[in-house]
């Protein structure tokens, strides 16, 4: 590459440090691309084949979603080869929902000083997303904007596009009471709260390095750091077998936001507290932090990472696909005729 400005690298934006990158990552996105896939990294545009074989009213599912201030204990630990995995996720996770299939995705790194290694291993975290969750990497931008983000930071956000034929979409429409609700169980915190958990902490001055008893011995930034669970493949396994009849991905706004958003009015979701396998590390961000339990629910995932809805008949059998696709699947409730959207008992 010949390209290069004396007079842009003097103002802070070293174009051949974006080369670099480049370079660096592509042997990382090499290992996302799938059959549609059909652009070389560096193009203008990313594009991908549409597989509509067999598909009579095909429809695009899309989800967009950012890393948040969970980016803050990256910067803290120094550590950048997971977050991307968060940023996959927070996307895939939302279009599986539907009962789309992942097939594309785009990344967007804007940062202070583009440091090519840094680069790439943030890059590497969206490349291992992409292979949890099939999706391929199209394509992405790094832009450096000195004065406008630290040098040493960086935002990170991403894009993903699935399939679904139309007759398959999950719309709730079957949902009825008595059918069942199913948890599938969190890695952590995943990437929601984390401006209260950061508080409750302190991390910016206390000692997030050393292990915690509480914590099985991690350390909390590194408990903190662990990546948010991708749930495509055994989801899809289900849907092949299953009907679902709704799927709430936990996020922002805990049990009380998403669980509610999968399910048609006059009807709500009975949560059996006792049921939920909480993590430890809610448990000490509520004693930390002395948050109390409806708070706590109303703001993070509680160990529970996903929720699915099916009918009554269908509960253990779906349990077990579940379980045989990695995921220790298990009920935490059900439907009931209510007015009451989601009710904890």
């Amino acid at each position: 590459m010949s390209s290069y400005s004396d007079s842009y690298k003097e103002a802070g934006v070293d174009i051949t440090a974006g080369y670099k990158a480049v370079e660096l990552m592509k042997k990382h996105i090499a290992k996302t691309i799938t059959e549609g896939a059909n652009s070389d990294i560096g193009g203008f545009g990313g594009l991908f084949e549409l597989p509509v074989e067999g598909m009579k009213k095909p429809v695009l599912v899309s989800g967009t979603d950012g890393v948040g201030t969970k980016l803050k204990m990256a910067f803290l630990m120094d550590k950048h080869d997971t977050v991307g995995i968060d940023c996959v996720a927070m996307c895939v996770n939302d279009i599986i929902c539907c009962g789309a299939k992942p097939l594309f995705f785009l990344d967007y790194i804007a940062c202070g000083k583009n440091y090519p290694e840094k680069i790439e291993q943030i890059v590497k975290g969206v490349c291992d997303g992409c292979v949890q969750s099939g999706a391929a990497l199209i394509g992405g931008e790094t832009a450096e904007m000195p004065g406008f983000y630290p040098v040493d930071e960086y935002d990170l956000a991403g894009f993903s596009v699935g399939i679904v034929d139309k007759d398959k979409v999950i719309d709730n429409k079957k949902m009825q009471a008595g059918d069942v609700i199913i948890a599938l169980p969190s890695s952590g915190v995943h990437s929601n709260g984390f401006s209260l958990v950061r508080k409750v902490f302190d991390v910016e001055n206390a000692d997030i390095k050393s292990p915690v008893e509480a914590l099985g011995g991690k350390s909390i930034g590194e408990t903190l750091l662990t990546p948010t669970k991708i749930y495509v493949k055994p989801v899809l396994a289900l849907l092949e077998q299953v009907e679902v009849k709704g799927i709430s991905h936990i996020t922002g706004g805990g049990f009380y936001e998403n669980i509610p958003r999968s399910i048609p009015d006059g009807l709500g979701a009975v949560i059996k507290r006792e049921s939920v396998k909480v993590l430890p590390i809610f448990s000490l961000i509520a004693k930390t932090g002395n948050i109390d339990e409806r708070d706590m629910f109303n703001t993070f995932n509680m160990g529970v990472g996903m929720s699915i809805v099916v009918s009554k008949e269908d509960a253990n059998t779906s349990v077990d696909i579940l379980k045989a696709n990695g995921e220790d699947a298990y009920i935490i409730g059900e439907i009931a005729q209510s007015d009451e959207k989601i009710t904890i008992v």
